[in-house]
């Protein structure tokens, strides 16, 4: 299991989306999120997914190849400032073509820094998954950035907004610098792709 992982291609438009379809498990939050961080994490590489210095780097959506099995297809992460408004617009429209053509989505990671509150966006993100009725978890990342004191106020953050987010069943804690929550969303996974 998750013997095999290889990067396939960056996407710029949903028309070059890979011919081989696979379902997907489909990264998606914030800029500097680290959705790269837990790709490498998860599967104990370092340069499976590239990890760029700058936040808001990331404008294709990538397809990584799990076993000839299923896809992990990270999406450029919304939200980041310093990007021009026409850049922001593109991203979005690229982000919402996906989730609405795919057809082969069978789980959304829904991936928010631990140390925040949701955003603006992370609520709109949200509405639009439901919307589509799309299946997804909650991974509050970086969580070696908190204190032991910190996860309980963490996790209320983010149940205060999506009340649907229960601990340890479809919401975790993950850091890719600690290994917390590794093994929790691998058996996830195993239960979604291999039974």
């Amino acid at each position: 299991m998750f013997e095999e992982q290889k990067f396939i291609k960056s996407v710029y438009s949903i028309e070059d989306i890979p011919k081989l379809r696979f379902p997907e498990v489909v990264l998606c939050g914030r800029s500097n999120v680290g959705k790269s961080s837990f790709i490498n994490s998860l599967f104990n590489r370092k340069d499976l997914a590239k990890i760029s210095s700058t936040p808001g780097k990331t404008r294709s959506i990538n397809y990584y190849q799990i076993d000839n099995n299923f896809y992990i297809v990270d999406l450029p992460g919304y939200g980041y400032a310093k990007v021009s408004a026409t850049e922001r617009k593109k991203w979005a429209k690229l982000i919402e073509d996906f989730f609405t053509n795919s057809q082969m989505i069978n789980l959304v990671i829904h991936i928010i820094d631990a140390r925040h509150k949701p955003t603006e966006l992370d609520l709109k993100l949200n509405q639009l998954l439901k919307n589509l009725n799309l299946p997804y978890i909650f991974l509050l990342n970086k969580s070696d950035k908190l204190k032991q004191s910190e996860f309980k106020q963490s996790f209320k953050n983010l149940s205060d907004e999506f009340p649907e987010a229960k601990l340890n069943e479809n919401t975790f804690f993950y850091s890719a610098i600690k290994g917390t929550g590794k093994k929790e969303i691998k058996s996830y996974l195993l239960s979604t792709f291999y039974y």
